[in-house]
């Protein structure tokens, strides 16, 4: 940003030389605060309309109305003010104690100013406070000049820790749905990669596959299984952040069924090559009112977690209509290793582990259940060690 840059040291300068090199002329006031504070507010208007002028020179400026060039600034002023009445250093740090500057910080990033811009037009009003204390004849000499400076130093520096901090969030929130387009993006050809290399290997005998193509395919699937875990961690972290600040629903009427094969078809290569079966029950014609983003990702947690603790056995999936206004509740059901009595009271908490399981139990179930409670549904788990597990949830149907 060369023309800001430079643009903020001329004024700079210039604010400076006025003060300390220019001395008033014979009959000036008495450099007290008080005589500042009163001329910055009687001046009011005169000191925005230069400093308005002043900022339309930067670029993010220009097309800027008057309003939204005021933003917050008539109160710094003051703030300002306040500051040289109290005449005492300590005011300095409480004049911006829920003050402008942070909210100012904020408005900028939102008007698309540049960092330095911030910064710029604070020292464009720094420079016409100069201009307009030597005009009307007051020295700024000493401590005027002291607390002025703190106080717009102090305002520049909470704008920009406000802006910049802001800055990264939003960076971080378009990283996060970056990532997020990318995984899902990944997904769709890699389980077409696993279901074709499945296929082959069903398709022919094992003992008329020569060796190395069935070494081949064996090294296919277990990459193809370990690229699909990578994605759903990738996911799963991303969405893990997401939901700290808030789930934004967009519900709809939705047939579960296809939902369910869709997903069945997606996690075959997992489960096939451990020889758990996935059987989906829903009933054809049962619709949900739910995001449709969500559910799957309230499915597919459960059926991984599900082939997780069943290596060799069956997963179930079944829906049932609750109510009349279509409320309905899903369930999960697996006949593998169950869960221990002592854990099934925290295994919805976030990183929760289970010591006899590697991985645990990690943010999955802790997802489902942040989904199903932004849809105001109920969730539940029935499990017996060495028998299987159940999880279940409810969908709240939409109201008439």
């Amino acid at each position: 940003m060369p023309k800001v840059s430079q643009f903020f040291r001329n004024a700079f300068d210039q604010s400076i030389a006025q003060a300390c090199a220019v001395r008033p002329p014979e009959g000036t006031k008495i450099n007290h605060p008080e005589n500042l504070a009163c001329l910055i507010e009687n001046q009011r208007d005169v000191l925005l309309g230069k400093w308005r002028a002043l900022l339309k020179q930067l670029p993010s400026a220009r097309q800027l109305d008057i309003p939204t060039l005021n933003d917050h600034v008539p109160g710094l002023l003051t703030e300002l003010a306040t500051a040289l009445r109290c005449n005492r250093d300590w005011t300095i740090a409480s004049s911006h104690a829920g003050g402008t500057p942070p909210a100012h910080g904020l408005q900028r990033l939102e008007d698309g100013f540049e960092i330095g811009e911030v910064v710029a037009e604070y020292n464009i009003l720094r420079g016409c406070i100069h201009d307009l204390a030597y005009a009307n004849g007051i020295d700024l000499q000493g401590l005027p000049f002291h607390i002025m400076n703190r106080v717009l130093d102090a305002a520049i520096g909470s704008a920009v820790q406000t802006y910049a901090t802001q800055q990264a969030i939003n960076v971080q929130q378009k990283r996060q749905e970056y990532l997020a387009f990318i995984a899902h993006d990944l997904r769709t050809p890699l389980n077409a990669i696993g279901l074709a290399a499945r296929v082959l290997e069903l398709g022919t005998d094992d003992a008329a596959r020569p060796q190395q193509a069935s070494r081949m395919l064996c090294t296919l699937t277990r990459n193809v299984q370990h690229l699909s875990l990578l994605i759903d961690k990738v996911l799963e972290e991303n969405i893990s952040i997401e939901t700290e600040s808030g789930i934004r629903l967009e519900r709809r009427l939705l047939d579960l069924w296809p939902l369910v094969e869709g997903l069945v078809h997606d996690l075959h290569p997992v489960a096939g090559t451990g020889s758990t079966l996935l059987v989906n029950l829903v009933p054809v014609d049962l619709v949900a009112y739910a995001d449709a983003s969500l559910l799957r990702r309230v499915f597919q947690n459960l059926i991984a977690n599900a082939i997780n603790y069943t290596p060799r056995g069956e997963v179930t999936i079944r829906a049932r209509l609750l109510d009349d206004v279509g409320g309905v509740e899903c369930t999960v059901s697996d006949n593998g290793s169950g869960i221990a009595p002592d854990q099934l009271d925290k295994i919805f908490e976030k990183y929760e582990s289970n010591p006899d399981q590697s991985g645990g139990f990690g943010l999955g179930l802790a997802i489902f259940k942040t989904f199903v409670d932004a849809h105001d549904g109920v969730i539940g788990v029935e499990s017996t060690e060495g028998v299987g597990s159940t999880f279940r949830f409810t969908l709240p149907g939409k109201k008439r």
